[in-house]
């Protein structure tokens, strides 16, 4: 925590606060943005997920429709044993039999869970530092004495 100058008056305050307030504000819109792309993730591989675990339910003689992305289609069949291919990052494929993909897939549902747990008690605290900083500078600026904060605002 930095000790203010006691040379520091109310405007240059409320000034200090604006510049902090901006950058808690742009700070909370990156977590948000990557709160959208862990949920966009999470849906994909549920989607994955509950497909290949609905393959095991399909007749390996019906013709399936294979969607292969941009409203693009593949019609095939649902080999039983046939192996899945499972992206394992770096554009590197893996193959694998249906049930060590949906247990992979299981894995990496977990993982993303626990992210977007984090990332939301992340957002929660910089919307909390946030909320006291307007109320602190609303206070100032209205000539009313500042409000306390229980958490240290400026303390990053």
């Amino acid at each position: 925590m930095s000790a203010r100058a006691p040379s520091v008056t109310p405007e240059q305050q409320v000034q200090e606060d604006l510049m902090r307030l901006d950058a808690y504000r742009n700070q909370l819109n990156q977590l948000l943005q990557q709160s959208q792309l862990l949920e966009s993730s999470r849906a994909d591989h549920l989607r994955a997920r509950e497909t290949l675990d609905g393959l095991d339910n399909v007749d390996a003689s019906r013709e399936i429709v294979i969607p292969l992305g941009a409203e693009t289609y593949l019609r095939g069949s649902a080999a039983t044993h046939a192996p899945i291919l499972l992206g394992i990052g770096s554009g590197v494929v893996a193959e694998m039999d249906r049930a060590k993909a949906s247990e992979v897939l299981h894995e990496r549902l977990t993982r993303l869970d626990q992210a977007a747990r984090e990332l939301g008690g992340q957002i929660d605290a910089i919307q909390e530092r946030i909320d006291v900083l307007t109320q602190r500078i609303e206070a100032m600026t209205q000539g009313e004495p500042a409000p306390s904060a229980k958490n240290d605002v400026g303390g990053d």
